[in-house]
């Protein structure tokens, strides 16, 4: 059986199982029920075994079916992959590329990669969701994108993740704070001090310090504003409501226009977290288009990222005195 033949007919046996009508898979591949009934027949012929049960109001697979249904959609998926590939060494890469993304990196950092990856490959497209909340990753929810980028955690093992960027966090306040307030020296100060911060789906990691050897949670004793959102944190900072706890990627800019100045960083800049910035996608094999972008994007965000080197190379302005 051809490539293609064998595509169709294994779609075809999925959309039955998805439907659970022989009607219903008919009407998307434009055949007749009877056409339908005569191919999934031939299918079960040549393996062997039924793959529904079938009554005069129900169709349902057997166990053999819902076995054989992992199966096909990875036979399918990996027939897709080949001819996608074999037509991007002929014209180039094509087609749509759908991406989730947190709404402050999405805008600040990722919308104007994309822009440039497009600008190299224009038969290419991208449709890009920006979001303000956690979004949980299930199957149904990743079916309707083809990568997800996240900051932090990682809990779900059936994603294959592509690391792009460390993440680097910084302890920091505006200079008209520091004037007003002592300038906290170490971390065991920061207690003496207002700041601001995230809600209780805060980073895991924010706030924390090595003190003596060992991990240690210090904050702001007082928080004079709390947000889910890491923009509204960084104007607040700005404004000089508080010391603030922000990473490199949102708080670089300010950082080099001295509307921040960074606390704790004689030394340079703190160690990554655990954690970084990664790309998250359900399928093993990624098509052509996709694995190009993945390129792109670890090529412009890391391994050290272009907002960390930017700091490191002494731009920071001075500590407060």
């Amino acid at each position: 059986m051809q490539p293609d033949a064998l595509t169709q007919q294994l779609s075809l046996f999925l959309d039955v199982l998805a439907s659970g009508s022989f009607s219903a898979a008919a009407r998307q591949h434009s055949l007749t029920p009877s056409a339908v009934v005569r191919r999934i027949d031939a299918l079960e012929r040549s393996l062997g075994c039924r793959l529904f049960s079938r009554t005069t109001h129900a169709v349902r697979p057997t166990t053999a079916g819902t076995a054989f249904a992992e199966r096909a959609r990875r036979v399918v998926r990996e027939l897709q992959l080949a001819r996608a590939e074999a037509s991007a060494r002929d014209v180039g890469p094509e087609g749509r590329i759908r991406i989730e993304a947190p709404a402050p990196f999405g805008r600040r950092l990722l919308a104007p990669a994309l822009v440039d990856f497009l600008a190299s490959y224009p038969n290419v497209e991208v449709q890009l969701r920006l979001i303000d909340s956690f979004v949980d990753l299930g199957g149904e929810h990743l079916g309707e994108v083809d990568l997800v980028l996240r900051i932090g955690a990682l809990a779900d093992s059936r994603l294959v993740a592509t690391p792009l960027a460390p993440v680097i966090r910084v302890v920091c306040a505006s200079p008209a704070y520091l004037a007003r307030r002592d300038v906290p020296r170490s971390p065991l100060e920061l207690t003496e001090h207002e700041g601001v911060d995230w809600d209780a789906l805060g980073p895991p990691h924010a706030w924390r310090f090595e003190v003596d050897g060992r991990q240690r949670l210090l904050r702001p004793g007082r928080l004079r504003f709390v947000a889910s959102n890491g923009e509204a944190l960084l104007t607040a900072a700005i404004a000089g409501l508080g010391i603030a706890h922000l990473p490199t990627w949102l708080a670089s800019e300010a950082l080099l226009r001295g509307e921040l100045v960074p606390l704790f960083c004689e030394r340079g800049l703190p160690p990554p977290e655990p954690t970084g910035i990664h790309a998250l996608r359900l399928t093993r094999e990624a098509d052509a288009r996709t694995r190009l972008l993945l390129e792109f994007l670890k090529n412009r965000f890391g391994p050290v990222a272009p907002w960390d080197m930017a700091l490191q190379k002494g731009l920071i302005p001075a500590q407060a005195q």
